[in-house]
């Protein structure tokens, strides 16, 4: 762990190249699936129909994965996704029978204030990361991450956007600290708590995606409704929960953060950073998993760039999945536009098949990765 981050103290003080990845061919798939397997949508209903549009997409795209949200804050309503165990489980086995490709089936599941499965809707109650970094004690938490990964398999959920590994350095961030979304302010605890969970998650068969690389913690606003820019809080420090857990091969995923950090990247945001992306998770701490943006419908993002921009400039950066949670506007065909602007800057040669194709791969292996340790969809 000492030497990579030797190598990313290295690139973060003088940027450098970029690796290329050399990805493996994968006969009688086509350019279509690939692209369809990038994207990852929120959708609306918690009973679909045969016609409903999401299962049209997951049928006519080969969409790659759905997220599930409890509450839907464009409608300022109760009601989403998610309202019993049952319900839940019979929907995601309606969107699975849609799908040619397993579905990625994710959700926010953080534990505490941040959990999509709530009590009241007859989840299993769970402790947050704060409080269970000031415990500090690893049969507690292992408890906690096991029944959140126990809860998730039998409803047939197998992507967790979790554990948190962002340090509470600043206990006013108004979307981390103030909503006990941190283990705490020092690295080696927050190592050592997200360890024992992506553990615990795995023991179940369920993918972890931590975040928000490359480190939230310190940012003073709410990338809900702007883009922080973190150029004088952030410390490198943050990283070194990430680079421990990539060191031991644990994270399946990794989710960028919608932040601005002119030390970084003196253009874009991380999540649309080939500098961030490539350069520091990719080449300097050594991730060779999937990488999941963060919602690009969040005003971070959608306050500067139009659609086709920011779905461009994601994938330039070395994102593979696309994430649309369709939970802070709503445009359902959002999948479909997604899908037709990636397929045209293939064709026009701004991005090329050997990117698109490099992505589909990660996803792929993620994706039989989950399947061995599945043998069926809990009934």
């Amino acid at each position: 762990m000492k030497r990579a981050l030797v190598i990313l103290i290295a690139w973060f003080l003088a940027p450098g190249g970029v690796a290329t990845c050399q990805p493996r061919p994968v006969a009688g798939d086509s350019l279509d699936a690939w692209i369809g397997q990038m994207i990852m949508v929120g959708f609306r209903g918690c009973v679909l129909e045969a016609d409903d549009p999401i299962l049209s997409q997951i049928r006519d795209l080969d969409l790659g994965g759905v997220v599930l949200f409890d509450y839907d804050v464009p409608l300022r309503s109760p009601v989403r996704n998610i309202e019993s165990p049952g319900q839940v489980r019979r929907l995601v086995r309606t969107l699975q029978s849609a799908a040619r490709t397993p579905l990625l089936v994710a959700i926010d599941q953080e534990g505490g204030r941040i959990a999509r499965l709530k009590p009241s809707r007859g989840f299993p109650a769970t402790r947050s990361e704060a409080y269970l970094g000031a415990l500090d004690n690893e049969d507690s938490t292992r408890t906690n991450a096991r029944l959140i990964a126990t809860t998730l398999r039998a409803l047939g959920i197998n992507v967790n956007f979790a554990p948190v590994l962002d340090l509470a350095l600043n206990p006013d961030n108004p979307v981390i600290a103030r909503l006990e979304r941190s283990y705490g302010r020092d690295p080696g605890l927050v190592t050592r708590h997200g360890r024992w969970t992506v553990e615990e998650f795995h023991g179940a068969g369920v993918a972890s995606a931590v975040k928000h690389f490359p480190g939230h913690g310190s940012s003073r606003e709410d990338s809900h409704v702007g883009l922080p820019d973190v150029t004088a809080y952030w410390s490198p420090v943050e990283l070194n929960p990430f680079a421990a857990l990539i060191s031991e091969d644990l994270p399946d995923m990794v989710m960028i953060a919608h932040l601005f950090n002119r030390k970084w990247d003196a253009i874009h945001p991380a999540t649309l950073s080939r500098a961030v992306v490539t350069g520091m998770l990719r080449d300097s701490l050594g991730f060779g998993g999937v990488v999941v943006t963060d919602d690009l419908q969040m005003k971070a993002i959608r306050g500067s760039y139009d659609l086709a921009e920011t779905v461009k400039l994601a994938v330039l950066a070395g994102a593979d999945i696309l994430l649309f949670a369709n939970n802070s506007i709503y445009d359902p065909a959002v999948a479909e536009k997604t899908f037709r602007i990636v397929k045209d800057l293939v064709g026009r040669g701004i991005i090329s098949r050997e990117r698109v194709m490099a992505s589909y791969n990660r996803i792929m292996r993620l994706k039989e990765r989950l399947k061995r340790g599945w043998d069926h969809v809990p009934e």
